[in-house]
């Protein structure tokens, strides 16, 4: 069965910050009734499992602003114009990680905040990993470390990951870990 669909009448741009949209779209439901709805646009992120050739995890530590604690994540960040998917991936890990991946493939998507914005986050997984950094936002600071599977797996028992990015990636990818 297919559910009713609304019929968007406009979009608008409330606020752009350069990095997300503030939109606001005017709407109609399917009985005739008119409403509003306020979202976060974004052109959608990629995260990376990056695994060492000893079968580690990287993670990375950032500090988060609005959380005012530091949280061990998977590298992730959001989609620039004008890269493909896999290029961000790779942007993403080099830029907070310092490392590349000799192979990278798409094994996940998934939308992070459902009902509040459109993103769409891509899961990636990253292996034959080298040094290469590249520098990144000057808003951003990292800590780099690789984890065994089973200190990662503590980790996330134990609420010392929780990030909802990171977690969700996992959950969706358990056969690596």
């Amino acid at each position: 069965m297919s559910l009713k669909r609304w019929k968007r009448l406009s979009s608008e741009v409330v606020i752009d910050n350069g990095f997300w949209k503030y939109k606001m779209d005017r709407f109609e439901l399917p009985g005739g009734k008119p409403g509003e709805y306020h979202y976060l646009h974004s052109p959608g992120s990629t995260l990376v499992i990056p695994f060492t050739k000893n079968g580690e995890v990287i993670l990375v530590k950032q500090y988060r602003f609005l959380n005012e604690k530091d949280g061990w994540e998977f590298p992730c960040g959001s989609v620039e114009e004008k890269l493909s998917l896999e290029e961000n991936a790779i942007k993403e890990l080099r830029e907070e990680s310092g490392f590349t991946a000799g192979k990278i493939e798409k094994v996940s998507e998934f939308s992070p905040f459902t009902g509040a914005s459109d993103e769409i986050c891509h899961v990636f997984v990253a292996s034959e990993l080298s040094h290469s950094p590249l520098n990144g936002d000057e808003t951003e600071e990292f800590e780099v470390k690789a984890f065994s599977i089973s200190e990662f797996n503590n980790m996330v028992k134990t609420n010392q990951i929780w990030d909802g990015l990171t977690l969700s990636a996992y959950a969706l990818n358990l056969h690596l870990f």
